[in-house]
């Protein structure tokens, strides 16, 4: 077997903390493209969408792509080529024709909730707004998930990395295709466009299939929302964040959970 990759990981906000190994068996989300960086006049990546054990494996089911949403270097929607679905991945072709940076989401947002008519409960979906007469006992919660990958031809450009409002998400300080192992690349974390501060960011380098150890880091987002991963050697890496906020005072509970993949290039 070989060794655990070096893994230097620097976060403004003080406190790392390695995972256990029962935490590290639990599903991960991921997109992940055949490139990040292209050069040339135009081109075409195709992303991989599953959830898995490992990083990056296929060893548990595909992602539905019913979500996917994909935003061009001008800020409009690229339309995917849908290759399909297997037992463990699905597949699919994004076509580069313009310069700049891409982002290729899976995106949800909805509202699930319960209440009791005549003694019995009934679970809905939705805002709730047409729940039958002599509805009680109703609770309800809203649930965000996105899952992206960042891919540029040319050379890097904003437009497409800009925060929609809406769940947890990350807004690249350093930008995402422009990041090296050994130097520090800053992320701010998000939720609904307001810092989302004091929230735990797992980072994982991918090939977890080759070593010992899950080689799991977790930093934390300061009050600003921001950490700085510094991963030592180059590769393809995975984080993930999670919030969670539970119903009080006739307000809906919250869930909200954001992961991405991100390639650090050699020096």
């Amino acid at each position: 077997m070989l060794a655990k990759p070096g893994l230097l990981v620097l976060g403004l906000a003080l406190g790392l903390s390695t995972l256990l190994p029962s935490e590290a068996e639990a599903h991960r989300r991921w997109l992940l493209p055949s490139s990040t960086v292209l050069a040339g006049e135009s081109d075409l990546v195709t992303v991989d969408a599953a959830a898995s054990n490992g990083l990056f494996l296929f060893d548990h089911r595909p992602m539905a792509l019913d979500s996917l949403v994909i935003t061009g270097p001008d800020g409009a929607p690229v339309d995917p080529t849908i290759l399909g679905a297997g037992a463990y991945r699905s597949m699919f072709d994004v076509p580069l024709r313009a310069q700049g940076t891409y982002r290729i989401a899976l995106v949800s947002d909805g509202v699930m909730g319960s209440y009791e008519l005549n003694g019995e409960r009934h679970r809905f979906r939705g805002s709730g707004d047409a729940l039958p007469a002599g509805a009680t006992n109703i609770s309800s919660s809203r649930s965000n998930s996105r899952t992206e990958t960042f891919v540029t031809l040319g050379a890097p450009t904003d437009t497409a990395l800009q925060p929609t409002g809406s769940g947890l998400e990350m807004i690249p300080v350093t930008h995402p295709n422009d990041i090296v192992a050994g130097e520090p690349a800053v992320m701010c974390f998000l939720l609904d466009g307001q810092p989302a501060a004091d929230l735990e960011v797992e980072f994982v380098a991918g090939g977890t299939r080759y070593r010992d150890e899950p080689g799991i880091v977790m930093l934390r987002t300061d009050a600003e929302g921001r950490v700085t991963l510094q991963p030592s050697e180059a590769g393809m890496y995975y984080l993930e964040v999670s919030s969670s906020q539970d119903a009080a005072n006739g307000q809906p509970g919250r869930r909200a959970s954001y992961t991405a993949v991100l390639e650090f290039l050699p020096l």
